[in-house]
Protein backbone atom coordinates (compact mmCIF):
# COMPACT_ATOMS: atom_id res chain seq x y z
CA UNK A 1 0.00 0.00 0.00
CA UNK A 2 1.03 3.51 -0.79
CA UNK A 3 0.23 6.48 1.72
CA UNK A 4 -2.99 7.23 -0.75
CA UNK A 5 -3.72 4.10 -2.33
CA UNK A 6 -4.67 0.98 -0.82
CA UNK A 7 -3.46 -1.59 -3.17
CA UNK A 8 -1.20 -4.36 -3.05
CA UNK A 9 1.94 -5.06 -5.19
CA UNK A 10 0.14 -6.57 -8.81
CA UNK A 11 -3.16 -5.24 -8.02
CA UNK A 12 -2.32 -2.51 -10.20
CA UNK A 13 -2.08 -3.23 -14.53
CA UNK A 14 0.93 -1.50 -16.45
CA UNK A 15 -1.14 0.30 -17.75
CA UNK A 16 -3.84 3.38 -15.80
CA UNK A 17 -6.46 5.24 -17.26
CA UNK A 18 -6.58 8.38 -15.01
CA UNK A 19 -10.09 9.93 -14.80
CA UNK A 20 -10.76 13.39 -11.79
CA UNK A 21 -14.25 11.98 -11.43
CA UNK A 22 -13.89 8.89 -9.04
CA UNK A 23 -17.49 8.11 -10.47
CA UNK A 24 -16.06 7.94 -13.72
CA UNK A 25 -13.74 5.64 -12.92
CA UNK A 26 -16.82 3.20 -11.62
CA UNK A 27 -18.55 4.09 -15.21
CA UNK A 28 -15.61 2.87 -16.92
CA UNK A 29 -15.00 0.15 -14.74
CA UNK A 30 -18.19 -1.41 -14.82
CA UNK A 31 -19.31 -0.52 -18.40
CA UNK A 32 -16.07 -1.68 -20.41
CA UNK A 33 -14.27 -4.02 -18.26
CA UNK A 34 -14.11 -7.57 -17.59
CA UNK A 35 -13.72 -8.90 -13.65
CA UNK A 36 -13.40 -5.67 -12.19
CA UNK A 37 -12.13 -5.38 -8.51
CA UNK A 38 -12.26 -2.64 -7.03
CA UNK A 39 -8.69 -2.28 -5.29
CA UNK A 40 -8.91 1.29 -4.07
CA UNK A 41 -11.54 3.62 -1.79
CA UNK A 42 -8.86 6.13 0.29
CA UNK A 43 -10.37 9.32 0.43
CA UNK A 44 -13.38 7.65 -2.10
CA UNK A 45 -10.55 8.22 -5.18
CA UNK A 46 -12.13 4.43 -6.24
CA UNK A 47 -9.35 2.76 -8.56
CA UNK A 48 -10.20 -0.58 -10.29
CA UNK A 49 -8.69 -3.35 -12.50
CA UNK A 50 -9.89 -5.46 -14.85
CA UNK A 51 -9.50 -6.35 -18.63
CA UNK A 52 -10.31 -5.03 -21.66
CA UNK A 53 -10.09 -7.34 -24.57
CA UNK A 54 -7.31 -9.66 -22.85
CA UNK A 55 -5.53 -6.49 -21.43
CA UNK A 56 -4.79 -6.18 -18.02
CA UNK A 57 -6.06 -2.52 -17.53
CA UNK A 58 -6.89 0.03 -14.29
CA UNK A 59 -8.65 2.70 -13.88
CA UNK A 60 -7.53 5.26 -11.06
CA UNK A 61 -9.47 8.53 -10.28
CA UNK A 62 -7.11 11.56 -9.75
CA UNK A 63 -9.00 14.24 -8.00
CA UNK A 64 -9.19 17.69 -9.33
CA UNK A 65 -5.89 19.88 -9.87
CA UNK A 66 -1.95 19.68 -9.98
CA UNK A 67 -1.29 18.66 -6.48
CA UNK A 68 -3.53 15.87 -6.31
CA UNK A 69 -3.17 14.00 -9.72
CA UNK A 70 0.96 14.26 -8.73
CA UNK A 71 0.41 12.36 -5.46
CA UNK A 72 -1.25 9.45 -7.29
CA UNK A 73 0.84 9.95 -10.57
CA UNK A 74 3.92 9.57 -8.04
CA UNK A 75 2.46 7.09 -6.13
CA UNK A 76 1.00 4.68 -8.84
CA UNK A 77 4.68 4.88 -10.94
CA UNK A 78 6.77 4.49 -8.10
CA UNK A 79 4.44 1.87 -5.63
CA UNK A 80 3.16 0.16 -8.47
CA UNK A 81 5.30 0.04 -11.92
CA UNK A 82 2.81 1.67 -13.74
CA UNK A 83 4.30 2.62 -17.12
CA UNK A 84 1.30 3.89 -19.07
CA UNK A 85 -1.05 6.32 -18.33
CA UNK A 86 -3.75 7.56 -20.05
CA UNK A 87 -6.22 10.90 -18.31
CA UNK A 88 -9.67 10.80 -19.59
CA UNK A 89 -11.23 13.85 -18.45
CA UNK A 90 -13.14 16.76 -19.15
CA UNK A 91 -12.21 20.47 -20.77
CA UNK A 92 -13.41 23.64 -22.05
CA UNK A 93 -12.85 24.83 -25.24
CA UNK A 94 -10.75 27.76 -26.18
CA UNK A 95 -11.74 27.88 -29.63
CA UNK A 96 -15.08 28.05 -31.50
CA UNK A 97 -13.56 24.97 -34.09
CA UNK A 98 -13.31 22.86 -31.18
CA UNK A 99 -16.85 22.07 -29.98
CA UNK A 100 -18.94 20.91 -27.16
CA UNK A 101 -18.08 17.02 -26.91
CA UNK A 102 -15.36 16.84 -29.39
CA UNK A 103 -12.38 15.30 -28.18
CA UNK A 104 -9.07 16.89 -27.77
CA UNK A 105 -5.22 15.09 -27.36
CA UNK A 106 -3.12 17.35 -25.66
CA UNK A 107 0.13 17.01 -27.54
CA UNK A 108 1.60 19.56 -24.89
CA UNK A 109 0.59 21.15 -21.72
CA UNK A 110 0.82 25.19 -20.93
CA UNK A 111 0.22 26.00 -17.81
CA UNK A 112 0.15 28.73 -15.34
CA UNK A 113 1.38 26.65 -12.05
CA UNK A 114 4.21 27.38 -10.10
CA UNK A 115 5.19 23.27 -10.28
CA UNK A 116 7.77 23.45 -12.59
CA UNK A 117 9.58 26.91 -11.73
CA UNK A 118 10.33 25.26 -8.53
CA UNK A 119 12.08 22.49 -10.35
CA UNK A 120 13.47 24.89 -13.07
CA UNK A 121 14.30 27.93 -11.52
CA UNK A 122 15.00 30.93 -14.12
CA UNK A 123 14.04 28.07 -16.79
CA UNK A 124 10.86 26.76 -18.88
CA UNK A 125 9.94 23.03 -19.22
CA UNK A 126 7.73 22.76 -21.78
CA UNK A 127 5.63 19.07 -20.61
CA UNK A 128 4.57 17.28 -23.85
CA UNK A 129 2.78 14.04 -24.31
CA UNK A 130 4.55 10.73 -25.24
CA UNK A 131 4.49 10.21 -29.02
CA UNK A 132 3.50 6.46 -29.43
CA UNK A 133 0.53 6.72 -27.34
CA UNK A 134 -0.41 10.14 -29.25
CA UNK A 135 -0.06 8.52 -32.67
CA UNK A 136 -2.01 5.40 -31.46
CA UNK A 137 -5.14 7.28 -30.03
CA UNK A 138 -5.28 9.58 -33.15
CA UNK A 139 -5.45 6.68 -35.41
CA UNK A 140 -8.03 4.74 -33.28
CA UNK A 141 -10.25 8.35 -33.22
CA UNK A 142 -9.70 8.56 -37.13
CA UNK A 143 -10.67 4.88 -37.61
CA UNK A 144 -13.82 5.20 -35.17
CA UNK A 145 -14.74 8.40 -37.04
CA UNK A 146 -14.85 10.67 -33.85
CA UNK A 147 -14.30 14.26 -33.86
CA UNK A 148 -10.89 15.38 -32.29
CA UNK A 149 -8.22 18.23 -32.26
CA UNK A 150 -4.47 17.38 -31.52
CA UNK A 151 -2.47 20.48 -29.90
CA UNK A 152 -1.96 22.54 -27.38
CA UNK A 153 -3.66 22.69 -24.07
CA UNK A 154 -3.69 24.99 -20.63
CA UNK A 155 -3.34 23.37 -17.36
CA UNK A 156 -4.40 25.88 -14.87
CA UNK A 157 -4.68 26.18 -11.05
CA UNK A 158 -7.81 28.31 -10.83
CA UNK A 159 -10.68 27.06 -11.63
CA UNK A 160 -12.57 30.66 -11.36
CA UNK A 161 -10.40 33.10 -12.56
CA UNK A 162 -10.79 36.61 -11.68
CA UNK A 163 -9.35 37.61 -15.28
CA UNK A 164 -12.86 36.05 -17.10
CA UNK A 165 -11.32 37.59 -20.40
CA UNK A 166 -7.47 35.87 -20.12
CA UNK A 167 -8.66 32.45 -21.80
CA UNK A 168 -8.37 34.91 -24.79
CA UNK A 169 -5.07 35.29 -24.73
CA UNK A 170 -4.24 31.57 -24.71
CA UNK A 171 -6.81 31.13 -27.34
CA UNK A 172 -5.01 33.68 -29.97
CA UNK A 173 -1.91 31.59 -29.57
CA UNK A 174 -3.57 28.11 -30.74
CA UNK A 175 -4.50 26.65 -27.39
CA UNK A 176 -7.35 24.60 -27.98
CA UNK A 177 -8.85 23.64 -24.54
CA UNK A 178 -8.45 24.20 -20.85
CA UNK A 179 -7.96 21.59 -17.80
CA UNK A 180 -6.76 21.24 -14.79
CA UNK A 181 -3.95 18.42 -14.47
CA UNK A 182 -2.33 17.38 -17.78
CA UNK A 183 1.45 19.72 -16.92
CA UNK A 184 1.59 17.33 -14.03
CA UNK A 185 0.97 14.01 -15.74
CA UNK A 186 3.76 15.25 -18.09
CA UNK A 187 6.17 16.42 -16.23
CA UNK A 188 6.03 13.43 -13.73
CA UNK A 189 5.95 10.79 -16.51
CA UNK A 190 8.93 12.44 -18.18
CA UNK A 191 11.07 12.23 -14.69
CA UNK A 192 10.47 8.62 -14.04
CA UNK A 193 10.50 7.67 -17.76
CA UNK A 194 7.32 6.22 -18.46
CA UNK A 195 4.22 6.85 -21.10
CA UNK A 196 1.70 9.76 -20.52
CA UNK A 197 -1.44 10.65 -22.99
CA UNK A 198 -4.21 13.67 -21.71
CA UNK A 199 -7.22 12.44 -23.59
CA UNK A 200 -10.00 15.63 -23.22
CA UNK A 201 -13.55 15.88 -23.87
CA UNK A 202 -14.93 19.28 -24.21
CA UNK A 203 -17.72 20.01 -21.65
CA UNK A 204 -18.09 23.61 -21.78
CA UNK A 205 -17.29 26.72 -24.41
CA UNK A 206 -16.32 29.48 -23.18
CA UNK A 207 -16.40 31.31 -26.45
CA UNK A 208 -20.20 30.04 -26.62
CA UNK A 209 -20.80 29.79 -23.05
CA UNK A 210 -22.20 25.79 -24.12
CA UNK A 211 -21.77 23.77 -21.17
CA UNK A 212 -22.85 20.37 -20.25
CA UNK A 213 -24.17 18.82 -16.77
CA UNK A 214 -22.20 17.37 -14.59
CA UNK A 215 -24.17 14.09 -14.88
CA UNK A 216 -23.02 14.01 -18.96
CA UNK A 217 -19.64 14.58 -17.96
CA UNK A 218 -19.61 11.65 -15.61
CA UNK A 219 -21.72 8.88 -17.43
CA UNK A 220 -21.96 10.13 -21.70
CA UNK A 221 -18.07 11.24 -22.45
CA UNK A 222 -17.78 7.76 -23.97
CA UNK A 223 -15.85 8.28 -26.97
CA UNK A 224 -12.86 9.18 -25.14
CA UNK A 225 -12.89 5.98 -23.28
CA UNK A 226 -13.32 3.96 -25.38
CA UNK A 227 -9.61 5.51 -27.47
CA UNK A 228 -7.97 5.72 -24.37
CA UNK A 229 -8.81 1.49 -23.63
CA UNK A 230 -8.13 1.04 -27.79
CA UNK A 231 -4.56 2.56 -27.48
CA UNK A 232 -4.09 0.41 -24.13
CA UNK A 233 -5.13 -3.00 -25.99
CA UNK A 234 -3.00 -1.85 -28.92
Amino acid sequence: MSVHIGAKKGDIAEVVLMPGDPLRAQFIAENYLEDAVRYNEVRGMYGYTGTYKGTRVSVQGSGMGIPSIAIYVQELINEFGVKRLMRVGSCGSLRKEVRIRDMVFGMAASHDSGINDRRFPAMTYAPTADYSLLEKAVAVAREKQFPFHVGNILSTDTFYNDDTGLWKQWAAFGVLAVEMEGAALYTLAAKFGVQALTILTVSDHLATGEQTSSEERQKTFTQMMEVALETAAS
